[in-house]
This record gives structure tokens, C-alpha cells and sequence, in this order.
């Protein structure tokens, strides 16, 4: 049993073919209990955001190959989405989720959030029974790896998170903020950021639609802004210079008739809409409207790209400790799997003691000569530790298994010598 990872991510898949492939809230555990059940696979943690969709589990090809079958058939995928996906096992594997875990593999280079979504995401396997001592065990050495890096390299100084590339994004349609309305769609912590960063600008009205309203007041009242019910979307949408959605909803939200629509109420000026959410909350056509320039999480890259020279030097020093830690744990994990066979010798030689000692008492009782029966005691012992093993090396020698006897030279500290 090895570790394995299946999945795509921002590096190897479109916007277009992540959001087919996109577990959220309860569907996590429920996608988790379904492998469980129909592929066997019991040992397996799945992280779903919107720049990745990765399935960490323990197994061998053919697990690997059920979760394949299992993903194609639970989103209707065509054939060719396999193009996209990453598999990677063993050291490639456990570097991946280091990196991960470090932000190294995420679009915004050494950003935060993915460490708390991967906590979340082990949590889940937790309460789902997927997870295992193994994936534990990995988990728990990831996470300390993760603080790690945080505290020895400036991998996380400075950070750029898609919230503030969202903005830089909108900065380039508008000379400030002051006279301008923005409509965040959702309530998470991405929407948090980006108003928490358009307030800090200046903006001038702020208005948050969500499907819980009460979470979209609590938001809103933190900045000063109105809340707004998703029945309600449509009538405020005119009042949007800057449109941004981050939700989790597997439907689209906003479509091609509504945002005409606004566009028509709002006489044709333009609009800054980012969608952030994977699935899109905005329909995609939306984007051909002459008035409205569309963006989704993928354009982000370009913004994110002008702010990460400063931290590339981090990712390196980050790079280095990763390489450490990933010989630590291999050797760790090797040593995991010796443990059973160690306590097993132990257990075997505890037996032989006991028994040895449990007759030598017997002769004692009955009046024999003490040395005669520390004599016994430790011929017996010795004979019956080294029989299995010296039967064993002499089928070796006969079917000139040259492994074997190399093996036992070294478990009993033999040396060349015993060769003569």
C-alpha cells in the first residue's frame, strides 16, 4: 500500500473543466462514504477549492484506477477531462502535499487560506472514516511542515490573496473607488476579503447577496453596506460598477437576460465583473456583452504573476526545508512499517523466555545444581531462538538465495568473516 494522489488543479486544468469537478459542504463527506462503499477504497482524503479538486489516498494501481472510474462516472465527464489529471505516488506524492500545505502550488504563491482548507478537508475524511493511521500520521507531519516554513522563510511576508488580486484587477477599470458601487455575491471568506480591501480604498456603496441573508447582514454590517436576498439579485444588479461572485453554488446565478437587462437600466456603462467561484456563478456568455468585462478565477494568474518575484526567493529557501522533511518522513514511515515485525520478534523471543525460565524454575524446585540449571536455561534458550533462522539459511544456501544469508549477516552483526 502506497500513497497515491488523483485530481486537477489551476497548473493542469481550465476553469472549464475544474468546475465538473467541484465537491462542496456536505457533498465532500457523502463523495468520501460513496468510494468507501462502491470502490473500496478506505484510507483517502479529498480537498475541493476552486483552483483544485485532489483525492489523497493509500492504495495501489487499482484503487487508483477505481477512484478513475469513480470520478469519470460521478460527473458525466468526457473521456478526454483525463488529460488533465495529475496522479503522482510515493516521494512525488508526499512533496505535493508539502507544497500544497506551504501555498508553493497554489496561483497565489505562498497564500494561507489552502492550509485551513486542507485542515478542513482531513476533517472531513476524520468524520467520513476515510482517513486511516497512515493519511493521519502524513496529515500530522504535513501540518507541522507547513508551520515550519511559515516560521523559517518569508514565503508568507507580503502576501497577495485572490481577494486583493481581485481588486488590483478592478483598479486597472477605475481611476478610484469613491464614486463607484460593487454587488459581492456569497458570504465566505474570500467575499470578506475583497470587501474588507475595496472598503479600505474607498468605495463608495457596498452591497452583498447571499442565499442566508443573515449571513449577508452580518457582512455587510461590517462595512457599512446593505444586504441583499439572491431573490433580489436582479434589481440590484443595475446598481453594480463592480460585480464579484464567490459562492458555492453548482448552478449559474447570474445570466446572459439578466445582466442585458442591467445593462439596459444602466444605459451601457460598464461593468467590472470577476467571478471567482468554481462552478461559475456567471453565466460565461455573459462575457460577449460589449459592456461588461468578465473575468473568471484563471485571469487572476496574470495579476498574481506581477506581485510574486519577491517571495521567489522564499519559495526557494521553502523548497530546501521541503526536500528534509520529505527524507524525515519517508524515513519515519519506513520505520512504521518495521515496528510490527520488531514487536513481533520481541513478542517471540518474550515467549521463548518465559517458557525457558518456567522449566528452569521447575528444575530448581526440584533440588538441581543452580549452574547446571543456568546451564540449560541458556542452551535452551539459544537453540531455540536460532532454529528457525539457521533452518532457514540452509534452504538459503541450498537454493542459493545469496539475499537471505547477506540479510542475516547483517541482522546478526556477522561480519565477513562468518563467510569462512
Amino acid at each position: 500500500m502506497r500513497l497515491q494522489i488523483l485530481g486537477l488543479n489551476h497548473t493542469t486544468a481550465p476553469v472549464e473543466i475544474r468546475e465538473q469537478v467541484v465537491f462542496a459542504g456536505e457533498n465532500i463527506g457523502r463523495a468520501l462514504a460513496r468510494l468507501k462503499e462502491a470502490a473500496g477504497i478506505n484510507e483517502v482524503v479529498l480537498l475541493s477549492t476552486c483552483n483544485r479538486t485532489e483525492f489523497y489516498l493509500m492504495g495501489g494501481d487499482a484503487e487508483r484506477g477505481a477512484l478513475q472510474s469513480w470520478l469519470h462516472a460521478e460527473g458525466n465527464l468526457d473521456p478526454a477531462y483525463a488529460t488533465s489529471l495529475i496522479a503522482l505516488q510515493n516521494d512525488d506524492a508526499i512533496r505535493h502535499i508539502f507544497r500544497v500545505a506551504c501555498g508553493l502550488d497554489s496561483m497565489v504563491l505562498g497564500e494561507p487560506q489552502i492550509l485551513g482548507q486542507l485542515k478542513d478537508a482531513v476533517r472531513e475524511a476524520e468524520r467520513a472514516g476515510t482517513l486511516g493511521k497512515h493519511l493521519g500520521a502524513l496529515f500530522q507531519h504535513t501540518f507541522s511542515v507547513a508551520k515550519k516554513v511559515r516560521t523559517e522563510t518569508e514565503i508568507g511576508a507580503n502576501p497577495v490573496s485572490v481577494a486583493s488580486a481581485a481588486v488590483t484587477l478592478a483598479e486597472q477599470f477605475f481611476s478610484g473607488f469613491a464614486q463607484h458601487t460593487a454587488l459581492l455575491v456569497g458570504a465566505g471568506v474570500t467575499v470578506e476579503l475583497v470587501a474588507r480591501h475595496l472598503t479600505a480604498k474607498g468605495l463608495g456603496r457596498l452591497f452583498v447577496a447571499n442565499r442566508d441573508l443573515n449571513r449577508a447582514r452580518r457582512l455587510a454590517n461590517q462595512f457599512g453596506g446593505y444586504a441583499v436576498p439572491l431573490s433580489e439579485l436582479q434589481g440590484t444588479l443595475p446598481e453594480a460598477d463592480i460585480l464579484i461572485t464567490s459562492t458555492a453554488s453548482p448552478d449559474v446565478l447570474i445570466t446572459m437576460p439578466q445582466m442585458e437587462a442591467a445593462i439596459s437600466l444602466r444605459r451601457h456603462k460598464p461593468v467590472f465583473a470577476l467571478d471567482i467561484a468554481v462552478p461559475r456563478d456567471i453565466e460565461a456568455a455573459v462575457g460577449e456583452l460589449p459592456d461588461v468585462y468578465l473575468y473568471s478565477i484563471d485571469d487572476l494568474d496574470k495579476v498574481v504573476l506581477e506581485g510574486r518575484g519577491h517571495r521567489e526567493a522564499a519559495a526557494i529557501d521553502a523548497g530546501r526545508i521541503l526536500e528534509d522533511e520529505i527524507r524525515r518522513y519517508t524515513d519515519m514511515a519506513r520505520a512504521r512499517e518495521a515496528s510490527p515485525i520488531i514487536t513481533a520478534l520481541r513478542e517471540h523471543g518474550q515467549s521463548i523466555r518465559d517458557e525457558v525460565t518456567d522449566q528452569a524454575q521447575r528444575r530448581l524446585a526440584k533440588g538441581m545444581d543452580s549452574k547446571e540449571v543456568i546451564e540449560y536455561a541458556t542452551a535452551a534458550m539459544m537453540k531455540k531462538l536460532l532454529h528457525n533462522p539457521s533452518v532457514r539459511l540452509r534452504d538459503a544456501a541450498e537454493n542459493s538465495n545469496a539475499d537471505i544469508i547477506a540479510a542475516a549477516r547483517i541482522l546478526f552483526d556477522l561480519g565477513e568473516d562468518s563467510e569462512q
